[in-house]
């Protein structure tokens, strides 16, 4: 028998350890939008405003360390567990945000940027990894999408704290020698230490995975965690489960392992669905949500605008997301969010090459936010975070969430490649078209995994 997951104080203690894993996601989206607020200030500080291959390079340079994040971070969970690379992944984000704030010299501004983004990769691929393994099958989906909740609330955070740091210039008024150049992109920098820090304290209130400690051995500890979540019948089933996954496991688990038998194909499901998260688009209609707005006839300069129409939408639809993952199922999730932005898509190209301006505009970025933040966004996290086995989900997830960071910025360096020579309209109607084929994959390659434990999911794609 299997104690109801969603009942007294078992909810509670997921709900906390699970928070808590999903503040990685929260300094993700922070950070995202951070350095965006901040962009305008330090590129007149550092004399780069004149130098587009310079400013492409600070900007990247995060996500090169959000690569490497994710490289290391596989292997290592898979052997020294979930929590203690958390925890460094926090340390390593407090550094970054000190240092980078307080730097004068362009060469280590690039060299912080570069170490947050190694903590940024390692807590992106731990957060949803953590939370899948220490939720019950029923919730699982809802519970994960947390991480994807803390990421846009993280997104909304910044917004608000860029706004509340800017000092108003007068217009006509350069940004040089102002504050703002001196000192309120430092400031903003700085800001990102106090999410890190309690993400640092908070972690030592949760546990360490209980799926980890039970494939290393450690039962007993494994079983106290699991009769917390859900009781001793849960955690008896739960247990006996792991152990029937591993009977035939005889050594470690190495990179190669990723390459044997059924593993290629699972693994091939979680790179093109971590890929076509950011390959749909929806990342671009973020990045140049003020263009897109001036296009259709709104004074989008203003940073409380902005929040409105994108950091609410995103936030409320996000909670659509986690209500729906768990009822609908994460297949029927992607293939709507697929299928509903590539009709999106199509329109708003439509209203580029027809110079139509105003609410056909909006309305179309609003609908595309609103898509993404239900579908792809949360529920790419719970299907890499839940499709590979036991042994190897640390390194498996790796390369999934490696995907998605390679993917991110072929999207952020190509748009204004495709844009110039694509035009706007021609740009979106080729992510239409990435849309279309993703639903293709999905319908064919995905099965649908809502309600099942991780060792069903398991047994179900590896036979």
């Amino acid at each position: 028998m299997k104690t109801n997951p969603t009942s007294g104080n078992n909810t509670s203690y997921l709900l906390l350890i699970s928070l808590v894993s999903a503040m990685g996601g929260l300094l993700f989206g922070y950070d995202w939008v951070l350095v965006g607020g901040a962009k305008p200030f330090y590129e007149v500080f550092f004399n780069i405003t004149d130098s587009p291959m310079m400013q492409g390079w600070v900007m990247g340079s995060a996500i090169l360390g959000c690569l490497i994040g994710v490289m290391v971070a596989g292997s290592l969970a898979d052997r020294y567990g979930r929590k203690p690379l958390m925890v460094a992944a926090s340390l390593v984000f407090i550094c970054a945000a000190i240092g980078t704030g307080a730097v004068s010299g362009l060469g280590w501004f690039i060299f912080f940027r570069i170490l947050g983004g190694i903590g940024i990769g390692i807590a992106s691929n731990l957060s949803p990894m953590y939370i899948a393994e220490v939720s019950p099958g029923s919730v699982r989906g809802r519970f994960v999408s947390i991480n994807q909740l803390t990421i846009v609330l993280g997104i909304l955070g910044a917004q608000v704290v860029n706004w509340l740091i800017a000092e108003p210039v007068e217009p006509g008024i350069g940004i040089a020698g102002t504050w703002n150049e001196q000192m309120g992109w430092r400031w903003m920098f700085w800001s990102g230490a106090v999410p890190a820090a309690f993400y640092f304290l908070l972690l030592f209130l949760i546990p360490e995975s209980p799926r980890w400690l039970a494939t290393t051995g450690k039962h007993a500890e494994a079983t106290a965690i699991l009769c917390r979540i859900g009781g001793d019948g849960y955690a008896k089933s739960e247990l006996e489960a792991i152990r029937s996954s591993q009977q035939h496991v005889v050594k470690k688990a190495r990179f190669a392992d990723l390459f044997k038998g059924k593993m290629p194909g699972i693994l091939l499901i979680g790179v093109v669905v971590a890929a076509f998260q950011q390959w749909c688009g929806l990342n671009v209609v973020f990045n140049y949500a003020q263009e897109i707005f001036a296009a259709a006839g709104y004074g989008v300069s203003d940073i409380l605008f902005n929040i409105v129409v994108t950091g609410v939408t995103n936030v409320i639809f996000t909670f659509v997301g986690m209500y729906t993952v768990d009822r609908l199922g994460r297949r029927s999730l992607l293939l709507f969010g697929a299928s509903g932005l590539a009709c999106i898509y199509i329109l708003m190209g439509l209203c580029y090459y027809f110079h139509i301006t105003g609410w056909a505009v909006l309305l179309m970025v609003v609908l595309a936010i609103a898509c993404y933040a239900m579908t792809l966004a949360p529920v790419t996290w719970v299907v890499i975070a839940e499709i590979f086995p036991n042994r190897i989900r640390g390194m498996a997830m790796a390369v999934s969430t490696f995907a998605l960071w390679a993917a991110c910025f072929v999207l952020t360096y190509t748009f204004p490649l495709l844009n110039a020579g694509l035009g706007a309209y021609g740009t979106f109607w080729l992510y239409a078209a990435i849309c279309v084929l993703g639903f293709v994959f999905v319908k064919a390659r995905l099965p649908e995994t809502k309600g099942k434990s991780l060792e069903q999911i398991e047994q179900e794609l590896t036979k």
